[in-house]
């Protein structure tokens, strides 16, 4: 699509021209992000130095250009928290700006608001966040973690949105035009992971991580109220949206087309979804002006389920299901190899393969890359885009159903890997356990203990070195598993006695 050239040509031209570098922090020039902003012109960088800082702030037309913008980072990555506040900072009306490395946590609203202003002609423009983490929100309602209202062109890559209120979302974007959502975590949210509704328009949603997000991992459309649309006289939910190489595992349908157009799910992998793999919905309804759920296309993905689907499909009222296309898709029960094939679908799935176990590498260390024998392997509809599987691998000519590219020389794409010297002794391990890796990476990490089947039986930070009492009852094998921001793994198998 057009809109991904120019944005990455804008971002290209923001390397690094700044003129000034304003300080935030105890002892430094500025308290705050609206103290620094006001003095900030184009091409200076806000750097807060480590520590934790209020939320509640709101900054409006804090602007760069399109060759000078302004950079908010954080001293260091994950070292500055905007906790608190009934959001973390609002910014309104803003144009050429990147904000890298923050925490933002435990506000009681939303977790971060970017918006226009209210003035649905001057959107805010050319945004980018990286490498940020957005968690623990203390709101249970329709909270969302990253509120986004009349934004176009925008980028957000390498974050984290962990632990959303009940009734938000992680990303919720209203009126938002051209911009890629690349290469995040999204995991335990309530509604949805991402929510693209009124009139949003020209996404590319791909390469990321879902993991156990609430009722619609994407929510593709929505309902909005029709004074929000953005542009107001908008004739869809949303339209024009990519959703490529992306890892669904849980929710009760990872995908909900909702009053959306032209919406391509392509080379997805969905595993253990919790009730349907989709649904076509049509929530704002006015047949004169809106255009019913259709025209998307569901193609070369694997689905991995269980029996807790028994409807693959959900299909409401006034939509048009019979102008989807579907084709070269991979069902696949892990329960029951027999009740594999997909029911209540809205169109013939063409060219679909039934009942073949795709051979993930492993599948209870979440490791889907394709083993030599998976049947999915270079059967795949025969798609342009994307070029890109989820680990970075390209796409073959003849390429693999599923977010893993089977056919090349899978080496970068290995997740199982220890390329962090993670060590832990004694192993096996009585009640006590020393975990160490090199120094050159953090001297604090975040771990899970994962059991056989794949549960997740304890979370725990530890720093470099130190002991830690695990609290394992039964015997057995665990596995010790790090994540890091894009969701490549250190696993190292560790044995209770």
């Amino acid at each position: 699509m057009k809109f991904l050239f120019s944005l990455i040509l804008a971002l290209i031209f923001t390397a690094s021209l700044s003129a000034n570098t304003l300080h935030v922090g105890p002892g430094q020039p500025y308290n705050s992000l609206s103290d620094a902003a006001q003095d900030a012109l184009p091409g200076d960088t806000i750097l807060f130095h480590s520590g934790t800082y209020p939320g509640g702030e709101f900054v409006n037309e804090l602007q760069g250009t399109n060759t000078q913008w302004i950079y908010i980072r954080a001293e260091s990555a994950s070292s500055v928290v905007i906790q608190g506040g009934t959001n973390s900072w609002q910014l309104s009306d803003a144009a050429y700006l990147k904000i890298e490395g923050f925490v933002f946590e435990q506000q009681t609203g939303n977790g971060f608001n970017m918006d226009d202003g209210g003035s649905y002609d001057t959107p805010s423009h050319h945004i980018t966040f990286e490498r940020c983490i957005f968690r623990d929100i203390n709101a249970s309602g329709n909270n969302d973690l990253l509120k986004m209202s009349g934004v176009n062109d925008f980028l957000i890559n390498h974050c984290d949105f962990i632990n959303g209120s009940a009734g938000g979302s992680g990303v919720d974007m209203v009126g938002c035009h051209r911009g890629i959502i690349e290469q995040n975590l999204f995991e335990n949210l309530g509604s949805n992971a991402i929510q693209a509704k009124g009139g949003t328009q020209y996404l590319t949603i791909q390469r990321n991580f879902f993991k156990n997000c609430g009722q619609r991992s994407l929510n593709l459309g929505g309902s909005t109220g029709l004074e929000f649309f953005r542009p107001i006289d908008a004739t869809f939910e949303a339209a024009d949206i990519q959703v490529f190489s992306n890892i669904f595992i849980g929710s009760f349908a990872p995908i909900a087309f909702v009053g959306c157009v032209r919406v391509e799910v392509i080379n997805n992998t969905i595993v253990s979804p919790e009730k349907w793999v989709m649904r076509i919905l049509q929530e704002t309804v006015d047949p004169d002006r809106f255009e019913q759920c259709g025209n998307n296309s569901f193609r070369n993905n694997i689905i991995y389920k269980s029996n807790a689907v028994s409807t693959d499909c959900n299909i409401g009222p006034n939509t048009a299901p019979e102008t989807f296309l579907m084709s070269n898709n991979l069902w696949y029960n892990y329960e029951n190899t027999g009740n594999s094939a997909p029911n209540a679908i809205p169109v013939t799935d063409e060219n679909n393969i039934i009942g073949s176990n795709p051979e993930f590498a492993n599948v209870v260390l979440e490791a889907f890359t394709l083993l030599e024998n998976s049947p999915a392997i270079a059967t795949g509809f025969n798609s342009m885009l994307p070029v890109i599987d989820y680990y970075g691998v390209n796409y073959a000519g003849l390429r693999s159903i599923g977010a893993s590219e089977g056919k090349p020389d899978l080496s970068k794409a290995n997740r199982i890997i220890n390329d962090i010297g993670l060590k832990a002794f004694p192993n096996p391990f009585q009640d006590e356990i020393m975990i160490t890796w090199d120094g050159d990476y953090s001297n604090k990490l975040d771990f899970d203990i994962i059991d056989i089947y794949g549960r997740t039986i304890r979370k725990f930070n530890i720093e470099n070195g130190n002991f830690i009492k695990l609290d394992i009852e039964i015997p057995g094998n665990y596995f010790l598993k790090l994540k890091d921001k894009i969701r490549l793994v250190d696993i190292l198998k560790i044995q209770k006695f």
